[in-house]
């Protein structure tokens, strides 16, 4: 059970520590996204899509330097590749849901604005905490263990060979 059970408090602080990032990320993309919709005359994708931005450069940040920041450095082009990657593949997800609410089914005000912005961030979250553990912040591999070093052989105690006794045989 030792195993399993640090596996599993190690996947529990991940998910804690991805959450506390995301938790915040979400703030920061909903506060963005109602200053956007409220300051300027861009229509709700639009805004939302800026907000969508500006957290996802928000949570590589936190996601690099705190839930992973014990995961493979070395390739960091790569890295920065696919977290664009997938957070692009999130952005529509997220936005998808808001433009399907907003134009398919004329739901406009800012109420319904802001409940399926969270609803598709809730969404695209599922997909980016999978994407993101699975291919841009791996896991370093694990430390090989070695196998112990064999014992030395015994030391001999005369350095000349002693000749068995023969038997005697007793008449």
């Amino acid at each position: 059970m030792g195993h399993g059970a640090s596996r599993l408090r190690r996947i529990v602080r991940e998910v804690a520590k991805f959450g506390a990032v995301g938790g915040v990320g979400v703030l920061v993309n909903l506060v963005v996204f109602n200053l956007v919709r409220h300051t300027t005359d861009l229509q709700v994708v639009r805004a939302s899509v800026i907000a969508t931005v500006v957290a996802i450069v928000f949570n590589y940040v936190g996601f690099r330097y705190f839930t992973y920041r014990d995961r493979d450095k070395s390739r960091r082009t790569r890295e920065m590749t696919l977290f664009l990657l997938f957070s692009a593949i999130g952005l529509v997800i997220e936005n998808g849901v808001l433009y399907a609410a907003t134009y398919g089914f004329g739901w406009n005000t800012p109420l319904q604005n802001n409940v399926f912005k969270f609803l598709g961030i809730g969404i695209a979250t599922l997909f980016r905490f999978w994407s993101y553990r699975s291919w841009v912040f791996r896991a370093l591999p694990a430390p090989e263990t070695q196998a112990p070093a064999p014992a030395p052989a015994p030391a001999l105690q005369n350095e000349q060979a002693v000749p068995p006794k023969a038997k005697q045989q007793v008449p």
